[in-house]
C-alpha cells in the first residue's frame, strides 16, 4: 500500500480506526447492552413470539456482527478509493 504522502497516510489510518471503533461501539451495544444489561427491560417486548432481550442474545449479536462487516466492507473499499490504495 503506497500513499503519495505521508499525511495521507495519517488520514487514511486515522479514517480506518475511526470506523473500526464505531463498528465496534455498535457491536458492543448491541451484544452486551441489549443482550446482557438491558435484557430484563427489553424481555417486556416481544419479536417474532421471543421476548426481545432473548432476541438479542441469540440471534441479533450474530446478525448485527455480519451486517457490520458488510457495512466495513463496503466503507472500506470506499476509503480505499478515496485514498486511491485500493486493489487493482
Amino acid at each position: 500500500m503506497a500513499f503519495k504522502s505521508e499525511e495521507l497516510a495519517k488520514a487514511y489510518w486515522r479514517e480506518n480506526i475511526g470506523l473500526v471503533l464505531k463498528l465496534l461501539a455498535i457491536w458492543f451495544l448491541v451484544s452486551y447492552g441489549f443482550g446482557i444489561i438491558l435484557v430484563d427491560w427489553l424481555n417486556q417486548f416481544t419479536f417474532f413470539g421471543f421476548k426481545l432481550g432473548f432476541w438479542f442474545a441469540q440471534q441479533g449479536a450474530i446478525i448485527t456482527f455480519v451486517i457490520l462487516i458488510f457495512v466495513y466492507v463496503k466503507r472500506m473499499a470506499a476509503l480505499d478509493n478515496k485514498y486511491e490504495v485500493h486493489e487493482e
